[in-house]
């Protein structure tokens, strides 16, 4: 049996020995920077000396669904046709929420590896995310939400809580994350998988802003279960889907556009229809609010003229339309909006103002994501690159899903 499997115009070897790929969730490069000086990270500090440590892009928009699907099937949305957590369907004209692989236009390495003889595992935080990366996966795949659920037939492994030692812990967490991170372990030194995606939860760095005692305490946590995945032999790589930036005013009040309203406002009810592809199940900490959203005509009005509106509020960066932005952020045309508006750093676009609940931000200050100011990821191994892969990095624009290339095919092999 070949080596090596075929995907997306790329090859993967089969991993040399245990493997494991890490979505660190909303990990803002500006978490790493500030806690390895800090004493935060000792173990995925030291990938700066003994590894590879660089930034790189995310893919567009930078939410969730679209880069976990990415990073698992080494491609752009144009590629694999997850391109938000929530989407518009124009046939129908309904609002629907991506909870399983149904849309899904791509294998992933992970079933093709499995399929090829590789003991693969996939860990997510949330349940919806892993019934898209499991799709066709011939191994362990299951969540934290519904570790108390996992059968055999569904899951490929029962009585998960048994296996990590501790019961499903609460969806809004930072034991949610720390959850996956102590099942991936376990399962390793059961021998159980060798090669392993493990996907958290952003949960705290929606919360907690870099150099927060709540941010510190999580990502020691993360850092001491990354040791103990390098203490077993593993090859570890680190990214984020996205990075996380702070969205609130001087006084504390979310910046949000509630574009809408200002649209229908300006030119009549009913105009617009603008759907906000962050929307998931779980938007208690950022009230399905980000700095991306897709923007869909109802009325007679000029497409010129309400991208000019658009544009010409506070707080929006960039106004593109449907066919441009699927060109250059490499989105699947079919599933984009006539126009797409995106926040600055600084500013997320809701829809109505009715539609949006604040109130489980219980006084912290809004941070979010969605924009380019989101796109820049840490990218990061534990072992160095060969001059081959060394080449490569420094010839291309480095993207959060060429890791899984770089962990199986570019690192250095210890004896």
């Amino acid at each position: 049996m070949s080596e090596l499997i075929a995907l997306n115009g790329r090859h993967y070897r089969k991993p040399a020995g245990p493997t494991v790929v890490i979505c660190l969730d909303g990990c803002d490069p500006a978490y790493i920077r500030r806690g390895i000086p800090d004493g935060v990270f000792p173990v995925i500090g030291s990938f700066r000396r003994d590894g590879y440590f660089v930034t790189a892009d995310a893919a567009m928009p930078t939410f969730t669904n679209p880069n976990n699907v990415s990073i698992v099937t080494g491609a752009p949305p144009a590629i694999h046709g997850i391109a938000g957590n929530y989407y518009l369907d124009r046939d129908t004209g309904r609002e629907v929420m991506i909870t399983d692989a149904s849309l899904l236009r791509s294998e992933t390495i992970l079933a093709l590896m499995s399929r090829a003889g590789v003991k693969t595992a996939a860990i997510t935080a949330k349940d919806k995310l892993r019934k898209i990366l499991g799709q066709h996966l011939d191994g362990i795949c299951f969540s934290s939400e519904h570790a108390d659920q996992c059968t055999e037939a569904e899951n490929g492994i029962t009585e998960v809580e048994a296996l990590v030692g501790w019961a499903k812990p609460d969806m809004y967490s930072a034991d949610l994350s720390l959850f996956v991170l102590d099942a991936g372990i376990r399962l390793l030194e059961r021998g159980a998988a060798e090669l392993l995606y493990l996907s958290l939860s952003d949960y705290v760095q929606h919360k907690y802003a870099p150099g927060e005692a709540g941010a510190d305490e999580f990502h020691r946590a993360v850092d001491d279960r990354v040791g103990r995945l390098l203490a077993l032999g593993a090859v570890v790589g680190l990214v984020a889907d996205h990075g996380m930036n702070d969205k609130a005013l001087p006084n504390g009040a979310p910046h949000v556009v509630f574009l809408e309203d200002e649209l229908n406002g300006r030119f009549g009810a009913g105009v617009v229809r603008v759907i906000c592809p962050i929307t998931d199940p779980f938007v208690r900490h950022h009230g399905a609010l980000g700095s991306f959203v897709r923007v869909y005509l109802r009325g007679e009005v000029a497409l010129a003229r309400l991208m000019d509106a658009s544009a010409a509020l506070q707080g929006v960066a960039e106004v593109v339309d449907g066919p441009t932005v699927a060109q250059r952020f490499e989105l699947p045309l079919d599933r984009e909006g006539d126009f797409v508006v995106l926040g600055d750093a600084n500013t997320v676009v809701g829809s109505t103002r009715a539609a949006h609940d604040l109130s489980g931000l219980a006084g912290h200050r809004l941070r979010s994501h969605g924009g380019l100011a989101e796109q820049p990821v840490p990218f990061m191994l534990s072992r160095k690159l060969t001059p081959e892969y060394r080449r490569i990095a420094e010839s291309r624009r480095l993207r959060n899903f060429d890791i899984f290339e770089f962990a199986l095919n570019g690192t250095v092999h210890r004896a």
